[in-house]
């Protein structure tokens, strides 16, 4: 009686392996294209919630089932107008959603979202400095399906705001189309020591809808 299992020749480990390098070769291909990206921060904007040189892990896939949410780190293609060059990527955080109406600011200092206000605990700060949350007032309506998004460095970030005022107070040069967005930041994983979630403040959850 002949075992089957034991019959059949066995393949050279050495003529398989260039088939496995193949396979996993395409495999990172595709997670990165469509499931998952890293980044590396080039710039104080985020900072302290990012540092310069942290590397963060985006979610590529999650904004193709929903939209960006109030309080999420996001990467996206900046506009022209906005980094001088064509396809750069920026990460800031998002303030508002299309259809919410954001004001800066109430008497204690914090922006209002939709009448409630924001309390801002990741804003920058050092030294017992605190960066104010709007260098000066604005009073917008974030246009539907665009995003209002700023900089958790308020004073270091060109951002919404900052191009808000730079344009003239147009509205449309100062937001970002939500099919620009990249996907969603949601853990530092280098250096280690840094390592943590990227969630969403639960200050967020107070605010409604408009």
């Amino acid at each position: 009686m002949i075992d089957e299992q034991t019959d059949k020749p066995r393949s050279s480990f050495w003529k398989e392996l260039p088939i496995l390098l193949g396979v996993a070769i395409l495999v990172a291909v595709l997670v990165r294209a469509f499931v998952l990206q890293t980044f590396f921060i080039p710039s104080p904007s985020m900072e302290n919630t990012l540092k310069i040189d942290d590397r963060v892990l985006v979610n590529k896939l999650v904004y193709d089932f929903r939209s960006p949410h109030r309080g999420e780190v996001v990467v996206f293609k900046a506009p022209v107008e906005w980094s001088g060059r064509e396809g750069e990527d920026f990460i800031k955080r998002v303030i508002g959603v299309g259809g919410d109406h954001v004001v800066c600011c109430d008497a204690e200092d914090r922006l209002v979202i939709n009448g409630q206000p924001l309390d801002e605990p990741y804003i920058f700060s050092a030294d017992g400095q605190r960066d104010k949350p709007a260098d000066q007032p604005f009073d917008i309506t974030v246009p539907e399906g665009r995003l209002w998004v700023m900089g958790d460095h308020r004073s270091a970030s060109g951002d919404s705001l900052e191009h808000w005022q730079q344009s003239g107070q147009d509205i449309e040069a100062a937001t970002i189309a939500e099919d620009e967005v990249v996907g969603r930041a949601f853990t530092v994983f280098w250096p280690v020591g840094r390592a943590k979630w990227l969630s969403v403040p639960k200050e967020y959850d107070s605010i409604p809808n408009p």
